[in-house]
């Protein structure tokens, strides 16, 4: 219920952060902050940053990543934004812009200065996907290994908290046909714990 004191504090903070200009000066567009969360989501996805047509649409991972992310979930789009079920907290909530081989890296201020305040209202989240380069140095810290690719395939390490993934872009297509090990062993168990929690 929208009145529900259990509620509150979250939707309190989510207004905060929508309106957060913290970083406008270092942005190419007018901040407009994407993410999605409910006091009783089961799932966090922490990606990076919303690309250019999440950032239009005002929706995360409105594009081709988020098709191919939905894909590896097997999850139907009603159900991947279901925010009673699936929280969706990047490691920077504005679209960040463009560099010269893909988006910039998110801004560190939304970690920062965020994150500590809105996992802890998020108790319920049994599995957390950790999605590419910035959010595995975020939640995994020291547990990560030097590489991505070797993170994500030591991904039997961190479960049954967290799951490492690589980014779902399109531009990563010879990542996925240089690590076949990530389609048939990684993606199975993946939808299988989704599954299992939702």
């Amino acid at each position: 219920m929208p009145g529900d004191a259990s509620t509150a504090p979250l939707d309190t903070l989510l207004a905060s952060v929508r309106a957060c200009r913290l970083c406008a000066a270092h942005l190419p567009f007018e901040p407009r902050p994407l993410l999605r969360a409910g006091a009783s989501a089961r799932l966090l996805i922490a990606g990076q940053a919303p690309g250019a047509r999440a950032h239009e649409s005002g929706v995360p991972w409105n594009d081709a990543s988020g098709i191919r992310l939905r894909q590896w979930l097997g999850l139907e789009r009603e159900v991947f934004y279901d925010d009673s079920r699936i929280a969706i907290v990047p490691m920077g909530f504005c679209f960040p812009g463009k560099g010269e081989s893909g988006d910039l890296p998110p801004r560190p201020e939304c970690a920062q200065t965020w994150h500590p305040h809105l996992l802890p209202l998020l108790p319920r989240v049994g599995l957390t996907l950790v999605i590419g380069h910035y959010a595995q140095v975020f939640f995994l810290r020291q547990r990560r290994k030097t590489t991505l690719t070797d993170t994500v395939r030591a991904w039997r390490d961190y479960l049954p908290h967290a799951l490492p993934l690589p980014h779902p872009s399109p531009r990563n297509q010879l990542w996925f046909k240089m690590n076949p090990w990530f389609e048939a062993e990684l993606v199975p168990e993946l939808r299988q714990q989704v599954a299992a929690l939702l």
